[in-house]
């Protein structure tokens, strides 16, 4: 849902080509396929398309992402111990003796947040946007509406970034 959400929003803000937007699990559950059918009729009645085909993050994509977010902590805390676990990152197991095996260099690894701390009304330390599959299609819209209210401090957060790379 998120994904969806925040591609309208690029496309809007005129940044389709320099946002790159995906969107993984850290489980396996549901690989290959579509999307909930409540997640695709909630998007749909609020404008929304939904292509959604499942796909489980690979650990590695926190080397090729500048920025991953995550729905909730317990997401967050999975991506956490990857992050701390892979190699050479200067946040995991390189031993930093310099002796040119490779597993002292540092990589730089994606920053990690959950979605609800762009969310100015969202109170802090209360980030999680609950997982809306096993309750009713209204979670579904309490989900959409939690997204979207996290999405213009996204958005401006992006924009920040890309103008301090752009130096």
């Amino acid at each position: 849902m998120a994904e969806w959400v925040l591609r309208a929003r690029v496309a809007e803000a005129g940044l389709t080509r320099l946002i790159e937007v995906d969107s993984a699990g850290t489980g396996g559950w549901h690989v290959g396929e579509g999307a909930d059918p409540r997640t695709v009729q909630t998007l749909a009645r609020n404008g929304f398309p939904s292509r959604h085909v499942a796909r489980r993050f690979q650990r590695a994509d926190l080397l090729r992402r500048d920025l991953v977010i995550a729905l909730d902590s317990s997401h967050l805390r999975t991506l956490r111990q990857w992050a701390a676990a892979l190699p050479g990152t200067g946040a995991g197991r390189g031993d930093g003796d310099g002796d040119g095996d490779g597993d002292d260099r540092t990589s730089r690894v994606a920053e990690l947040r959950l979605l609800r701390e762009f969310d100015p009304e969202a109170e802090p330390g209360r980030w999680d946007v609950p997982d809306p599959y096993y309750g009713s299609l209204a979670g579904f819209e309490e989900c959409l509406a939690m997204v979207q209210d996290a999405m213009p401090g996204l958005l401006s957060y992006l924009g920040k970034a890309l103008e301090t790379r752009a130096g």
